[in-house]
């Protein structure tokens, strides 16, 4: 392999998200450039990720092994009726948001959560001392149904959003609807403005707009981010946990980046209307509290973090929405696919977001992520795209 010829082009395209992974306890080294990077399937499968049934009783299990410090609540139902779940641990008076597998066929930042929230949930003295400064409320799947078939979408036809919004009958459907799949992108279902209620003439919208809160996902990541401030006035931190196209490296070109991280989602905040508290600086430092606790691994692969694309516009994502309102926002985009990786490095994957996320909490538990330069941020090398063998 170490003659294939590619083409490395900066891209801002982001492309259709997935998954990844490979059990194993060896180091995580650098990957080479040179190293294949294919798109046929590879026959290892998805079997490895827990499945609805296993979810739901592991996070069971978590509850009952931490004696209640991980608290599991039910707080909303897919399209289809299945239970989507929070976990809450902490008592602080600063909050961290996160969520994950928005994106049915992205499962890594949904495996990495169940070992957090065991460790955060310990009888360790960091533990105790951590729950004393931080609430951690967590979203441990989203999409609940893509996740079961294994899709980027929910399960949800236009059919479903007219009956339950009557008032768009016979409006074009929304744009993020595939009507293949049968169901909706939900990460661009959010509005900045919690109260939103659908008009038919902000259909079909386009990926610039703000949307509309027409999933049952979505409306239950609102209500909780609404709950949360009601509790705290401002849900301090939002984290979303993502998977991208397996093949990108570092801007040297020296290895393969397995995670890209971004704080921008928003070109123009006063697009939007007024939203004083957004405040892009906040962002940047808990983006760079992700990367230098990476970068603290040493020679291996974890510290080849790279930027992903700084030219989105997108506040119809969570992380868009709840940046406009004033949570320091955090993108976790781990580069693996589904459909093509199976289960190949998934320890490797698992842990590198274990360690970016857990550094995150870390430094604002103990006060130091306000210490951290925000211009560190742009010095965070820019992801390039490797075309596939």
């Amino acid at each position: 392999m170490s003659a294939r010829r590619w083409t490395a082009v900066l891209t801002g395209l982001a492309l259709p998200l997935g998954i990844v992974a490979t059990t194993t306890s060896s180091p995580a080294n650098a990957i080479p450039t040179q190293s294949h990077c294919g798109t046929e399937a590879s026959g290892s499968g998805n079997n490895g990720f827990v499945d609805h049934a296993q979810l739901s009783r592991t996070l069971e299990g978590i509850e009952r092994s931490t004696k209640g410090l991980v608290d599991v609540e039910v707080v909303g139902q897919s399209n289809q009726g299945r239970d989507i779940y929070t976990a809450r641990v902490g008592e602080g008076d600063t909050v961290v948001f996160v969520e994950s597998q928005i994106h049915g066929n992205e499962n890594h930042g949904t495996e990495a959560l169940l070992d957090l929230l065991r460790r955060w949930g310990g009888s360790t003295p960091e533990a105790a001392a951590l729950r004393e400064e931080v609430t951690i409320v967590a979203i441990p799947r989203l999409n609940v149904d893509g996740g079961e078939r294994d899709t980027r979408q929910n399960e949800m036809t236009w059919a479903d959003v007219v009956a339950a919004f009557p008032q768009l009958a016979g409006v074009a459907p929304a744009w993020n609807y595939n009507t293949r799949v049968g169901g909706f992108d939900v990460n661009r279902d959010f509005n900045p403005d919690l109260d939103y209620v659908p008009q038919p003439a902000d259909f079909p919208g386009n990926s610039a707009d703000t949307g509309w809160y027409i999933t049952p996902e979505s409306q239950t990541v609102r209500d909780v981010y609404r709950g949360l401030e009601t509790e705290f006035g401002t849900v301090d931190y939002f984290v979303d946990l993502h998977n991208q196209w397996s093949c990108y490296a570092t801007e040297d070109l020296e290895s393969m980046s397995p995670l890209s991280i971004s704080a921008k989602f928003i070109d123009d905040p006063a697009e939007f209307g007024t939203w004083p508290k957004f405040d892009m600086e906040a962002s940047q430092r808990a983006n760079v509290a992700v990367y230098e606790a990476l970068q603290d691994q040493g020679q291996s692969g974890y510290g080849d973090v790279t930027l992903y694309p700084q030219d989105t516009n997108l506040p119809g994502t969570a992380l868009g929405s709840f940046a406009l309102r004033g949570s320091a926002v955090v993108l976790f985009e781990t580069s693996s696919q589904t459909q093509y990786d199976g289960m190949k490095r998934n320890g490797m994957l698992r842990k590198q977001i274990e360690i970016g996320l857990g550094g995150l909490v870390d430094a604002v538990a103990d006060g130091s992520i306000d210490t951290l330069d925000p211009s560190v941020y742009d010095t965070i090398p820019q992801r390039v795209y490797l075309p596939a063998d």
